[in-house]
């Protein structure tokens, strides 16, 4: 259910995936937002229930799960942002062979 919520997410922001943007930074942005404001839905209860947000002055953050449920719920959103960057680069290799990463540099011997 969360990560069906959250893929919807990574859909959303499919141009910026393709520009080079992680989904683990969108996974981010997505989590602070929700902890960030009162729960709406259920999957916004579940995330606010299990995970919680610590950030000091300078605006470093951690993400601490508050329970065993919410170490697999945040594992498993990061295995998620891990398995869908690896499908993003399978989909951009599709079209390559091994001629296009031919290295052009040519060191120097002394």
């Amino acid at each position: 259910m969360i990560l069906n919520e959250f893929s919807k997410v990574l859909k959303q922001n499919e141009k910026e995936l393709l520009e080079g943007k992680s989904s683990l930074k969108i996974l981010m942005e997505w989590i602070i937002e929700i902890l960030s404001k009162k729960p709406r839905n259920n999957i916004e209860k579940i995330i606010h229930t299990e995970i919680a947000l610590c950030q000091n002055n300078v605006g470093d953050f951690l993400l601490v799960a508050k329970s065993k449920s919410g170490q697999v719920l945040t594992n498993s959103l990061y295995e998620f942002t891990k398995s869908f960057d690896n499908h993003i680069l399978r989909n951009w290799l599709r079209d390559k062979n091994a001629n296009d990463f031919n290295n052009k540099f040519k060191p120097t011997t002394s």
